[in-house]
């Protein structure tokens, strides 16, 4: 279904401004100051503080571990903070800790990067469960609770049909159902109703979210800050964040380093407020000469999207595919690995190999790596070790007379973990305690041990801060100089830019474009996959 973000606001606003405005215009929505907080004697949070003006959108950024979870965990009442801190809403002192769920009164919510949905249950039982159940309602008439969704989505022109299961949405309207749920949670509490003011914490909201599906989520929470909510947004992404946000506050290492207005700071100097550097600026795409050997051939490829495509690939050379959301280029790393159904041959070292008989087992074999883009999932095994996931392909190496090497185990994840500088490097540690960026770093050491020909590579640095995108794109390049050859497969045009030395361009299934040399741009690479070309060109 299509999801409109050309809002209609008028009754949305009638509805939120009604009650005594008692609240002054030049009180901030929420003023937290001095917060501190202590884990068994280490500091996630150092007096840190943070004030959002009403109808403000405020980006909150910084590296994983810098502070931004625990401090929103505070806001929440997950976590109580440290004496001595204090926190004030719509010029209210209010006592902290908060308790579990009085975030509410407050006239708060958030959404976080699972959005916080049950697939099972239909749009109307998600939108409304929230209210029935604060209100411990025992009887509950549907029909009257489907035409009050339906006016919801009217009031923001959202084309959701109440009764679809969530498990049915596309991942767009997911993360549009659950920020209006989050709207409406706050508008239903009287201190909202009486200030007209409320807090909308957004915590990661697009990392799995298409471009496209990013612009409308942004309409959304433009429209939603014209009617006096304030908006706080958690991303990695400097790009969406200068794009959204009228101030951003960066914290690093439990600090908060400063609050800056968004249209006076630029992209360099954010990143150096967040890594506590200046960015070192590195340009891979001149490091393959064209007179490298091309000895890796994909003919004919097809599968649910993909048709009949062909691509070469020389030794150590990084390859981007991209284009826009359905144009079949994600399909590729997964359709060479044999984790999807597929046609076609890939040549190499002389050799063919028919891929409709390709398994990730023989892709293995053949010397291919594949790192999925959900890397929790689908990469590595989260309620496991860090050893268990790095030693899982190799684990052979380590019998000794029909019995485990533990030992040698142990050793050897710790030093891949210091060489790939995972943090922590603790190899017993849950894979599903590491952050996103030292995540991807365990994975690359896990396939890395087996010496890939190719390696695939699908979204990866989705979710990653950027100081571990920069150690991402080192280790790639460090592949590729030693010979790897990479194909890349993301949505990140800066990305592409930056590691690449072709990309090429799909729409509906097919190769419309490649891009070599000084093309190789984030604004070419957006240019060309917007733009409706008819020609398939042959590479």
């Amino acid at each position: 279904m299509n999801v409109h973000i050309l809002l209609n606001m008028n009754v949305h606003i009638t509805n939120f401004r009604r009650g005594d405005d008692r609240v002054k215009d030049n009180v901030d929505t929420l003023v937290m100051k001095h917060i501190s907080k202590t884990f068994g004697g280490q500091r996630a949070l150092s007096d840190a503080h943070i004030n959002i003006k009403p109808g403000e959108v405020h980006g909150l950024l910084g590296q994983n571990g810098c502070g931004k979870s625990t401090l929103i965990k505070i806001l929440a009442g997950y976590h109580a903070p440290d004496p001595g801190g204090s926190l004030e809403i719509n010029g209210r002192v209010i006592k902290l800790p908060l308790h579990v769920g009085e975030f509410r009164k407050l006239g708060m919510s958030f959404v976080h990067q699972d959005l916080g949905l049950i697939p099972s249950l239909s749009v109307l039982e998600n939108l409304r469960i929230g209210e029935i159940a604060s209100k411990n309602r025992w009887n509950i008439s549907w029909s009257k609770e489907r035409k009050l969704a339906k006016e919801i989505f009217k009031q923001f022109n959202l084309n959701i049909d109440p009764s679809d299961k969530v498990s049915d949405l596309t991942q767009v309207e997911r993360a549009l159902l659950a920020i209006v749920r989050a709207v409406k949670e706050i508008q239903t509490q009287e201190a909202v109703q009486q200030s007209n003011r409320g807090l909308l914490v957004l915590d990661e909201p697009t990392v799995f979210l298409p471009r496209m599906g990013i612009d409308q989520l942004f309409g959304l929470v433009r429209e939603i800050a014209k009617i006096g909510l304030s908006v706080l947004f958690v991303s990695h992404d400097l790009d969406e964040a200068k794009e959204i946000t009228n101030r951003i506050t960066i914290l690093r290492d439990g600090h908060v380093v400063k609050t800056v207005e968004t249209s006076q700071t630029t992209k360099e100097q954010l990143i150096s407020a967040i890594i506590g550097r200046e960015l070192e600026t590195v340009d891979f795409r001149n490091s393959i000469t064209d007179n490298k050997k091309i000895d890796i051939f994909v003919n004919n490829l097809s599968g649910k999207i993909i048709r009949d495509v062909s691509l070469s690939l020389r030794k150590g050379e990084i390859l981007g595919l991209t284009g826009l959301v359905g144009s079949g280029f994600h399909e590729i790393p997964y359709l060479l690995f044999g984790a999807d159904k597929a046609s076609g041959h890939l040549e190499m070292d002389g050799e063919s190999f028919d891929l409709s008989r390709m398994s990730p087992n023989k892709a293995i074999s053949t010397g291919l790596a594949l790192i999925p883009g959900d890397r929790q999932n689908s990469g590595g095994i989260g309620t496991l070790s860090i050893l268990d996931n790095v030693v899982i392909q190799v684990i052979q190496n380590y019998f000794r007379k029909l019995r485990l090497n533990r030992k040698d185990m142990y050793n050897a994840t710790h030093s891949l973990l210091t060489e790939f500088d995972v943090r922590p490097g603790n190899p017993r540690l849950d894979f599903q305690n590491l952050s996103g960026g030292n995540q991807q770093k365990a994975l690359l050491a896990k396939w890395f041990q087996t010496n890939p020909k190719i390696l695939l590579l699908d979204e990866p640095t989705q979710g990653v801060d950027v100081g571990a995108r920069q150690q991402l794109f080192k280790i790639v390049r460090e592949a590729a100089e030693s010979g790897t050859s990479v194909i890349c497969a993301s949505s990140d045009y800066e990305q592409l830019a930056t590691i690449c030395n072709r990309v090429l361009i799909f729409a509906h299934g097919v190769v419309v474009r490649e891009l070599i040399g000084i093309d190789i741009t984030k604004e070419r690479i957006t240019e060309q996959c917007y733009n409706s070309l008819d020609n398939v060109v042959s590479l």
